[in-house]
This record gives C-alpha cells, structure tokens and sequence, in this order.
C-alpha cells in the first residue's frame, strides 16, 4: 500500500485545488489572497465590470502577476507562460 501526501488549499470551508507539494500549494494560495485583494481596488475603478468579470481579471491578474509587475516597472510585454495543470477536487 503506498501513501501519499496531498495538501488541500481551503476557501472559506471549500477545498479549491489538491497539491503534492507544499511548495506548489502555498504559492496557490498566495494567488488566490493577491486575487482577493485585487477586488476591491478594481470595484474602485470606474470600468462598470460585473462581479464575474472582476472575479476573472483579479485571478488573471495575481496569476500573472510577475509579467504584471515587470510591465509597470516599464519593461516590454512578455508572452504569458501556461501554468501546469494542477490536480483538482471533484466530489
């Protein structure tokens, strides 16, 4: 029989994704509390997005947020890299 470590990153009572590593699970949720706080400064602004789009541009935004800062630092647009797929729950 072989165990396995798994790491579940937990919303607000809801499990959002599963990791092998701790590494890949803590930088997950980093993501998700840079998204969170990119909420309230996009409502801020005076774009009339609705929730579901502001929800989707904020995780887009802290997904990317290493292009992101490079570009307001002034540097050049650089392609975005496809993030691994990650194990998701399903029950």
């Amino acid at each position: 029989m072989a165990v396995i470590t798994k790491f579940v990153v937990v919303r607000e009572g809801v499990e959002k994704m599963t990791f092998t590593s701790k590494k890949e699970a803590d930088a997950y949720d980093k993501m998700l509390d840079i998204a969170d706080n990119l909420l309230p400064f996009l409502a801020q602004a005076e774009l009339e997005l609705d929730d579901t789009i502001s929800e989707k541009l904020s995780f887009y935004l802290a997904e990317h947020r290493d292009q992101l800062v490079g570009l307001l630092k002034g540097g050049a647009v650089k392609p975005v890299k496809k993030a691994p797929k990650k194990t998701e729950v399903k029950e």
